[in-house]
């Protein structure tokens, strides 16, 4: 399907605030699936007004499913309202960070207990009308060398596959959502700034249209959100933003119980990986390598031994993330070609 010194977290800026009253929890029985094309039949609406922006086991679920429902989620872009198209560079001075990255859920899948995995496969993803990039003082990797207000705004529309950064300088869309994840087991209302082990901003370009994610439960229902819509964004999000849109998002979500994992996983047609968060780019890879060297012992006949030297002749570490301190993302690839699986 398809496809110097660290600066501080935005984290810093927003601290912990109260999350926003949550939609009353509604319950609703899938229904018998009718394939009329190559999408599945949605089976659930959630929209922009059933948001929140912390991760933590408290916040309610404002829709419970069975396992194999198939949602359409609406999501905010990450100021939550702050900028429109009109919006000139005096508007970094009045931004508030306390909305940042608005989430629609969470969603409680029945019978899902910690230690089980929720398997939610993206299957449709479309850009909003419009989308925002931005340097914020004193945010950034290069906050140290570069320290300046950038903004520029983009006209989008949900067909639209490329868009013009300056003259004949053009970028090929790949919209995907930067922030998916369930809920920690804490009752602590947690930013949903930094990576961790539910998941949350892992500002991944690869997870996009067509893959499939696999989430560790902590919590009972597991409770899964998805937002921060991004249009495009190279690996790292160096300067700390991509092209921040909404997105409309179709995905299904699957209780998984014969499968066990510490931190987010997921595959494309092309590749399976792993995900490592830590404060380090070198703890984070080596999270990574430990957990692909994990699955290809326990899914195809390797050894620790052939699974580590795999993993030196065959996979690829990616740095996902940089900017969202106190943690970062780094990823491992293994195309499925060298493991047979297509």
């Amino acid at each position: 399907m398809k496809k110097t010194i660290l600066i501080p977290s935005l984290a810093i800026f927003i601290g912990l605030h109260s999350c926003k009253e949550q939609p009353k929890e509604t319950t609703i029985e899938p229904e018998v699936e009718v394939v009329t094309s190559s999408k599945p039949q949605i089976q659930h609406t959630l929209t922009t007004e059933q948001t929140h922006n912390k991760f933590s086991n408290s916040i309610p679920p404002v829709l419970t499913v069975k396992s194999g429902a198939v949602i359409e989620a609406f999501t905010k872009e990450a100021s939550d309202g702050q900028f429109n198209l009109n919006s000139t560079i005096e508007a970094l001075d009045a931004l508030d960070f306390e909305p940042i990255h608005p989430l629609t859920g969470p969603v409680y899948v029945e019978d899902a207990q910690p230690g089980d995995v929720l398997k939610v496969t993206l299957h449709t993803i479309e850009l909003g009308d419009w989308g925002w990039n931005a340097i914020l003082p004193g945010f950034g990797f290069l906050v140290d060398d570069i320290n300046v207000k950038y903004l520029k705004l983009y006209e989008l529309e949900k067909d639209k596959t490329e868009v013009t950064f300056k003259n004949d300088i053009k970028l090929q869309l790949n919209p995907f959502p930067g922030v998916m994840g369930v809920a920690p087991d804490t009752d602590e209302l947690l930013s949903t700034i930094p990576p961790r082990a539910n998941g949350g901003n892992m500002d991944d370009p690869n997870m996009s249209e067509g893959t499939v994610m696999y989430f560790p439960v902590f919590v009972e229902g597991g409770l899964f959100s998805i937002g921060d819509g991004h249009a495009v964004q190279g690996l790292g999000e160096v300067c700390g933003t991509a092209i921040e849109t909404s997105l409309r998002i179709v995905y299904e979500i699957e209780l998984l119980k014969d499968k066990s994992i510490k931190e987010p996983q997921y595959e494309t047609d092309e590749y399976y990986a792993t995900t490592g968060f830590a404060p380090t780019l070198d703890e984070a890879a080596k999270k990574a390598t430990l957990y692909m060297v994990n699955y290809l012992e326990a899914n195809h006949d390797l050894t620790t031994e052939e699974a580590y030297a795999l993993c030196s002749l065959a996979g690829d570490l990616q740095i996902a993330e940089v900017v969202d301190l106190p943690n970062m993302l780094v990823t491992m690839h293994m195309k499925k070609s060298i493991l047979n699986m297509k």
